[in-house]
């Protein structure tokens, strides 16, 4: 089985980098079994299109407008994962709702997907996530852990 856990965001946007920070610690602090990629997509957009190629199940984790309170996390499957970036927080959400339209065109849209977001505080220039979305970090480590798990996957 081919899995990839996606790590959206832009690391000087504050909140924005949500995404990036959680697959940074989970490649910190855990191993995961042949077949179980870790990557940091940052802003890449359309530029991640090679790397769906062959990925059945894709577990993307991001900052995501949801209108509720700062630190508010969501998860979504599937066909929801596209309508969640219909609400522009950044540009490369607007990349990754492409990034997943052409990955269906070409036959590379992985057949689970699951997404692990969080409702940002700010989304301004900095490097520090704000203090409601930093105290959510090791709460989507966890999450992400737990859907691996799931899929039978266990980190060493």
């Amino acid at each position: 089985m081919s899995v990839l856990v996606l790590g959206i965001g832009n690391l000087i946007m504050t909140d924005d980098g949500i995404g990036v920070r959680v697959v940074q610690r989970l490649a910190e602090g855990f191993r995961f079994p042949p077949g179980v990629e870790l990557l940091d997509g940052g802003t890449l957009g359309l530029d991640l299109l090679p790397r769906l190629e062959g990925v059945e199940r894709l577990l993307i984790v991001d900052a995501v407008e949801t209108g509720k309170a700062p630190g508010t996390v969501m998860r979504l499957e599937g066909e929801e994962i596209p309508l969640a970036f219909r609400t522009k927080l950044s540009p490369h959400q607007m990349g990754l709702q492409d990034l997943l339209a052409v990955a269906e065109l070409q036959g590379n849209l992985p057949a689970e997907m699951v997404l692990w977001g969080v409702q940002p505080a700010s989304i301004e220039p900095g490097m520090e996530l704000s203090p409601a979305v930093a105290e959510r970090v090791e709460y989507l480590v966890d999450r992400v852990q737990a859907e691996l798990a799931g899929w039978g996957i266990s980190p060493g």
